[in-house]
C-alpha cells in the first residue's frame, strides 16, 4: 500500500478524532494535503483548542488505528447518501452539481466523506499517527493539523 494511501486515511482518522474532541463546531473541513508520509488537515473552528484537546485528538486517532476498525466504501447516488448522512458527507469545497453518483468513506461512528481516494480495508493499515504541529488561524477560524506516519 502506497504512503500516499495511508497518509490520506489518516486524514479522515483525525477528522473523526478532531470532531470527537471539539464537537460538531470543527466539523467542516476546508483543506487536506498528503505529501508521503505527511499530511495536513484545516477545519472551521472557533477558538484555539487547548493542549490538551490536541493531545486527545492524537490519542484517540492512534487508538482508532489499533482498533483495526473496518472502514467501509459505498458508492451510491448523491441523494441516498445525503439521506443517510445528511451534510456530514461534505466539506467546505463543492461538490458539483452535476456529480450525482458519489463514493463515500465511512468509519461507522468516527467519519463519513465523500472520497474519490483508494482506502485500505481497516484502520491499523495507516500505522501510528504522530501529530507533529496544530496551528489556530483566528483571522480565518481555521485549525490546521499536521501529522506525520512511520515508514
Amino acid at each position: 500500500m502506497s504512503d500516499e494511501v495511508r497518509s490520506h486515511t489518516a486524514l479522515h482518522i483525525i477528522k473523526g478524532a478532531i470532531v470527537k474532541v471539539l464537537g460538531e463546531d470543527a466539523k467542516w473541513s476546508t483543506s487536506a494535503t498528503v505529501n508521503g508520509l505527511h499530511g495536513r488537515i484545516a477545519v472551521e473552528f472557533n477558538r484555539k483548542p487547548t493542549d490538551g484537546e490536541m493531545v486527545e485528538i492524537g490519542r484517540l486517532a492512534n487508538r482508532k488505528v489499533e482498533e483495526d476498525a473496518e472502514i467501509e466504501t459505498h458508492e451510491m447516488s448523491r441523494s441516498d447518501a445525503e439521506a443517510r448522512w445528511g451534510d456530514w458527507i461534505y466539506d467546505k469545497w463543492p461538490l458539483p452539481d452535476h456529480v450525482q453518483q458519489v463514493k463515500v468513506f465511512h468509519l461507522p461512528d468516527w467519519n463519513v466523506n465523500c472520497c474519490g481516494y483508494e482506502h485500505p480495508q481497516r484502520t491499523g493499515a495507516v500505522g501510528p499517527i504522530r501529530i507533529t504541529k496544530s496551528r489556530y488561524r483566528n483571522s480565518k477560524g481555521v485549525l490546521e493539523v499536521s501529522y506525520d506516519l512511520e515508514d
